[in-house]
């Protein structure tokens, strides 16, 4: 993959990003709700449903687009290999993560989620836009390749296989109801055997314009819980929305992770899977 041009890392200030507004390598995409946007958004953002981002099936909600999809993707958001990409949303950065993932799918790294997305810009008093953006068509597009998708992704028979043989750390970063079975979103409550619980918007700082947590803070939180941080772990949601935030911790934390993006929403509509319920692991 192309280097990028700009000297960004996976997770990047909002301060970081003014002198390079306008750029024409650089692609802001917003995931805020349309309503949002509509009023406000960083000059130049180009704004994006999530719906792009997911394939739906009858029993998992949030899988991986098809290639077919992918290419509409990459064709909406008109990106070539030299582009770098720049995420933000609304809500502390779950809908973004889940963007870059599914750009770390097709093998384009060139990527940064923008720490606090539109509410860390609005506290910074930064310049806001409410431009439809319009941009030139780029020749080279991306292609949509999937051979680094198995780095990140993981399917439900390898994840069950690796369950049973208790050889992988699974991360739960759903609400604490949803994870014991007390909140149904699926014909089955509950939470994969073996998965500890850590949720995903614990790590935002709701003082701090939804912000990060200092890092070293939140890699302490995940090893009191049992987490270790050297070995790989597996991370899921509902319908890999909220683990999107999740995945790009585990990223900026050095861990190697990778998501199941059938989340919840296929394991617990299966009804062969096997199942926990009850009190939180710590």
């Amino acid at each position: 993959m192309t280097a990028s041009a700009f000297n960004f890392g996976l997770l990047i200030e909002a301060e970081d990003l003014v002198p390079h507004l306008g750029n024409e390598k650089l692609r802001i995409v917003d995931l805020s709700r349309a309503s949002v946007y509509e009023q406000l958004h960083i000059p130049h953002a180009l704004h994006l449903l999530p719906k792009l981002l997911l394939r739906q099936e009858e029993n998992a909600m949030g899988l991986l687009p098809d290639l077919e999809g992918l290419k509409a993707l990459i064709g909406y958001l008109n990106i070539s290999p030299e582009h770098h990409v720049v995420a933000y949303d609304d809500e502390g950065g779950a809908w973004a993560g889940r963007l870059l993932w599914n750009l770390h799918c097709l093998g384009f790294e060139n990527t940064s989620l923008l720490n606090g997305g539109i509410h860390a810009w609005l506290g910074a008093g930064l310049p806001t836009s409410s431009r439809q953006e319009q941009f030139l068509t780029v020749e080279h597009l991306l292609p949509v390749q999937l051979e680094n998708k198995a780095e990140f992704q993981i399917g439900y028979q390898d994840l069950r296989q690796l369950v049973e043989n208790k050889k992988i750390q699974i991360w739960d970063c759903r609400t604490e109801d949803e994870y014991t079975g007390l909140r149904l979103a699926a014909r089955r409550g509950g939470h994969i055997p073996g998965a500890r619980h850590f949720e995903w918007s614990t790590a935002l700082n709701r003082e701090n314009h939804l912000k990060l947590h200092p890092l070293p803070r939140t890699r302490q939180r995940l090893e009191q819980l049992g987490f270790d941080l050297d070995q790989p772990v597996v991370v899921y949601c509902q319908s890999h929305h909220r683990s999107g935030l999740a995945y790009i911790l585990g990223r900026l934390l050095g861990w190697k992770i990778q998501v199941y993006d059938g989340a919840w929403s296929e394991w617990g509509n299966r009804l062969d899977s096997p199942i926990a319920t009850g009190e939180v692991l710590s």
